[in-house]
């Protein structure tokens, strides 16, 4: 009779071995998926760089077109409680409502 441990050796033990010769699905971090799906997505606003460097202010550039982020608490929105639709500072298109933004405590308009 095995042993609880011996039983979960085994089992992980087969379960790296079907997963090594192929018989179980094999994942993946995505990020294949992702940048196939960039390609191929098309976007209902483009702007050249140069466009959207005069569009948007610096922290607005870096923060929609390089990934930055802003400060904890640094912004505005944090304090906003007007009723409406919060839209893309970029395009102009909706983003989200209102009613579903909520205090989540870190700093930042969730």
């Amino acid at each position: 009779m095995f042993s609880r441990r011996q039983f979960l050796l085994a089992s992980g033990g087969l379960g790296v071995a079907a997963l090594a010769i192929g018989l179980l699905p094999k994942f993946s971090t995505g990020t294949a998926l992702i940048s196939e799906a960039s390609a191929a997505e098309e976007f209902e606003v483009t702007h050249s760089d140069s466009e959207w460097h005069r569009i948007l202010s610096d922290e607005q550039y870096d923060i929609l077109r390089e990934e930055g982020t802003e400060r904890a608490y640094s912004s505005p929105l944090n304090n906003e409680h007007r009723d409406g639709t919060f839209v893309c500072a970029g395009c102009d298109l909706p983003l989200f409502s209102s009613a579903t933004k909520f205090d989540s405590r870190t700093g930042w308009a969730s």
